[in-house]
């Protein structure tokens, strides 16, 4: 899948969330659903690296799975954010990340 088809993917799915909940989808929120969402997957390594209380711990597969599932709702609301606030995220990676270090 391109970058491209992912961005439309998501934010159509977001704006989707937004009209079935009565959500608005602005800056405000999706700033703060990312917080929402890093705590989530700071939950789920906590758990998968067994640093949790014993009743959240589950087999090694299972906590890979949420954390992959997290990780997405990270990037996911990244790519949001990026949305709402008029970045180009795939160009903002590219020139971040073009080996400058």
């Amino acid at each position: 899948m391109e970058f491209n088809d992912l961005q439309k993917r998501v934010i159509d799915t977001a704006t989707s969330y937004g009209k079935k909940y009565d959500i608005t989808m602005d800056e405000d929120f999706a700033l703060l659903k990312l917080y929402e969402e890093v705590g989530e997957f700071a939950q789920a390594v906590l758990i998968h690296r067994k640093k949790s209380r014993p009743e959240k711990h589950v087999a090694k597969d299972v906590s890979k799975m949420k954390l992959a599932d997290e990780l997405a709702d990270v990037v996911g609301i990244a790519i949001l954010n990026a949305h709402l606030l008029g970045i180009d995220l795939e160009e903002a990676i590219s020139n971040k990340w073009r080996g400058a270090y």
